[in-house]
C-alpha cells in the first residue's frame, strides 16, 4: 500500500518532488526547538492550487494524515507529523502574485517568505512595506499568520493576523475556498463586511485545511527610522512606561528585554522603542515627546534612556532584529525554543519575576523578550531557552523549563503562544467546556475523516 500511495503522489507533483527516503523524512521530522521527534511516511512539494488538491483528495480518500509546512521555523513543533502521514512542503508555492500600491496590500503564495517578499518591496516599491517578525528571512507570511504572529510594527496595528486581507484555502475534503472580499471581488482589500470565516484558519494549527494564498496589508515606508533606548531595573515600573509611551502615538515598535548575557545586563529591564518619520524634524519631535512622558522616572533616578551612537544603532533597527537573537545559540548546540505567553501587560512584573526563578530552577541563563501588541492592549511574554541539541540531557531540561513556563503563563492569566503539543492540552483543560465542544464540532464538519495535523487540538 505504501508503495501505491508514493506513486500516486508521484504522479500529482512529479518524482522529483515527493520522497520517502529515510534522510528527508529524519529532517522532516523535527524543528529547532525541544519536542521529541516525529516521524512522517512521505514529504510531497506541491507547485500549485490543483496538485494541493488532488493530495487532499487522495489522503482523504485514504484517510492519511497531512501536515502543511512553511518555513519549519515554529520552533514548537506544530509541523512535526504526530501521526505520521504526509508532510506538505510549500516552499515551491512562493511567487508574489500582485501588489496593490493604492489599496496598500499584496497577494502571495503560501511558500513565500518573509525575505523573499521584503526584498521585493525593497526593490520595486520601497515607498511601501510589511510587519516583519524577528524570525530568519525563511519564515513564511503564512505561517507567521496563522499562528497570530507578530512583528515590527505590532504596537502601531497589532498581531500579524489582523493584518490579513483574505485567504484561499483547499478544504481537507479538496474544495478550494476564497475568503475576504477575494470571494467575491477581483480584489483583496478587506475581510470585512461579509461573515469573516478566516477564523477558521487562524490559529488552529493547520488542523482546519490548507491556506495556499494569502492577502496582507502593507504599510507606507517613512525614510527615517531611530530607536530609543530606556533602561530601568524595577520590574514594577514597567506597566506604566509602556502604558505611557504606548499613550504618546509615536512610537511604531516597542521592544522590552532582559537577560543575563551579557554580565551588564543583569538585573536591568531594556525598553526599545522605535520611531519612525520622513523627515528630522519630524523624528526629533516624536523623541522629545517620549522623553517627556518619561520625565517622572528620569527626575527620580529610576530610569534613563541610554545614548547610542550613530553606528551602533544599525545593529538596533534593521530587521529583522539579528541582535535580539544571539542568544538562541548561546550554547553552541543548535537548540532554541521559547515560551511566548500573550498577556495583559500589567502582568509584567509577576511574570518577569517568574521568568528569573524557572530559569535558576533550571540552572540557565535567563533571557526574556517582551513585544507589545497594539497600544498596550496585550504584550507577547518570552521565556527563551538555548540548549545544545546533542546533549539529550541538556534538552530535556530545557523541554521540562518550557512545560513550567506554560503553567505558569496560564497560572498568571496568559495564554501560552503557538502552543506544543502538551502546551495545548494544558490550554484545553482550562477552557471554558462549551468553547473546546464547539472547536471540536467544527473541526469534525471540516474534516470528516481527521486527517489534517492530528494529535493538535485534540479534544478528548
Amino acid at each position: 500500500m505504501a508503495r501505491i500511495i508514493y506513486d500516486a503522489l508521484a504522479e500529482i507533483v512529479g518524482k522529483e518532488y515527493v520522497s520517502d527516503r529515510a534522510e528527508e523524512l529524519f529532517l522532516y521530522s523535527r524543528d529547532p526547538g525541544t519536542m521529541d521527534p516525529k516521524k512522517p511516511d512521505y514529504v510531497v512539494l506541491p507547485k500549485s492550487v490543483e496538485e494541493v488538491q488532488a493530495i487532499l483528495h487522495l489522503a482523504n480518500r485514504e484517510r492519511i494524515p497531512v501536515v502543511p509546512l512553511g518555513g519549519g521555523l515554529v520552533l514548537s513543533g506544530l509541523s512535526r507529523p504526530l501521526k505520521g502521514g504526509i508532510v506538505l512542503d510549500m516552499k515551491r508555492m512562493n511567487r508574489i502574485l500582485d501588489v496593490n500600491e493604492k489599496s496598500r496590500y499584496v497577494v502571495v503564495e503560501a511558500g513565500c517568505s518573509q525575505g523573499m517578499l521584503q526584498a521585493y518591496l525593497n526593490r520595486n516599491y520601497p515607498h511601501l512595506k510589511h510587519s516583519i517578525p524577528d524570525s530568519p528571512p525563511s519564515a513564511t507570511i503564512a505561517g507567521n499568520i496563522l499562528i497570530h504572529g507578530s512583528g515590527h510594527m505590532s504596537q502601531a496595528t497589532g498581531f500579524h493576523s489582523e493584518m490579513l486581507n483574505g485567504l484561499e484555502v483547499v478544504l481537507p475534503t479538496g474544495e478550494v475556498c476564497k475568503i475576504g472580499s477575494c470571494s467575491t471581488t477581483p480584489y483583496w482589500f478587506s475581510r470585512a463586511p461579509l461573515p469573516d470565516l478566516a477564523g477558521l484558519f487562524l490559529g488552529w494549527h493547520g488542523t482546519t485545511g490548507v491556506v495556499t494564498k494569502l492577502a496582507i496589508k502593507l504599510y507606507p515606508n517613512p525614510a527615517k527610522k531611530d530607536v530609543m533606548m530606556f533602561l530601568t531595573e524595577n520590574p514594577d515600573y514597567m506597566p506604566d512606561i509602556i502604558s505611557k509611551v504606548t499613550g504618546t502615538e509615536m512610537a511604531e515598535d516597542l521592544n522590552v528585554s532582559a537577560s543575563q548575557l551579557p554580565d551588564y545586563m543583569e538585573g536591568l529591564q531594556l525598553s526599545l522603542i522605535y520611531v519612525t518619520a520622513n523627515t528630522i524634524e519630524e523624528i526629533d519631535f516624536k523623541k522629545r515627546t517620549i522623553r517627556e512622558t518619561l520625565r517622572s522616572y528620569i527626575n527620580q533616578k529610576e530610569g534613563g534612556f541610554m545614548f547610542v551612537p550613530t553606528i551602533a544603532k544599525g545593529r538596533f533597527i534593521e530587521t529583522p532584529l539579528r541582535e535580539m537573537t544571539k542568544f538562541a545559540d548561546s550554547k553552541k548546540g543548535g537548540g532554541f525554543e521559547y515560551v511566548g505567553a500573550i498577556m495583559p501587560i500589567e502582568l509584567f512584573p509577576e511574570a518577569y519575576r517568574k521568568g528569573l526563578e524557572i530559569a535558576a530552577k533550571y540552572e540557565t541563563p535567563y533571557s526574556m523578550a517582551v513585544r507589545i501588541i497594539g497600544r498596550a492592549h496585550c504584550m507577547m511574554f518570552a521565556y527563551a531557552y538555548a540548549f545544545n541539541r546533542a546533549d539529550d540531557n541538556d534538552r530535556k531540561k530545557a523541554q521540562r523549563a518550557l512545560h513550567e513556563s506554560n503553567i505558569a503563563a496560564l497560572e498568571l492569566g496568559g495564554i501560552p503562544w503557538k502552543a506544543e503539543e502538551p502546551a495545548q492540552k494544558l490550554i484545553l483543560e482550562r477552557m471554558d467546556p462549551e468553547t473546546s465542544r464547539l472547536m471540536n464540532r467544527i473541526r469534525a464538519a471540516l474534516d470528516p475523516n481527521g486527517i489534517m495535523n492530528p494529535g493538535n487540538w485534540e479534544v478528548k
